[in-house]
């Protein structure tokens, strides 16, 4: 078996995060809305600890989105035909990203939903 550098594993998994965010559309939202959310972080000028959970919240979200697609994959080489087992690890991935992104939006709101609320009533003049 062939011994791969350091730098290799880091490039394949660079490739694996890329092939992801290329060709995954849930993976695309996901990244806007990180985006989003990191642009109205600096407007709400978050603390270090609410960015700590900002952030780990979204990788949790990559992370999961990420294990769908090789489940997703693995499935798919696996059998081309329809196989109620394949459905229930297909279906349970998908329930995993599922499951992140209501967390990721419930730590949303916690977070910054206090710090908007007080940004949209002082535009609003109260």
């Amino acid at each position: 078996m062939r011994k791969i550098s350091r730098i290799q594993s880091f490039q394949y998994a660079f490739a694996g995060i890329w092939h992801t965010f290329k060709t995954q559309r849930n993976a695309q939202i996901h990244l806007g809305i990180a985006c989003l959310i990191l642009m109205l972080g600096l407007w709400l000028k978050l603390s270090f600890t609410e960015w700590a959970v900002i952030v780990l919240t979204m990788g949790f979200v990559v992370a999961t989105e990420m294990l769908n697609t090789v489940a997703e994959a693995a499935m798919d080489y696996a059998t081309t035909e329809f196989d109620p087992q394949v459905k229930i690890v297909k279906d349970v991935a998908a329930g995993a990203v599922l499951v992140s992104a209501i967390t990721a939006v419930m730590v949303g709101l916690l977070i910054l939903g206090p710090s908007l609320w007080a940004q949209f009533g002082a535009l609003m003049g109260e």
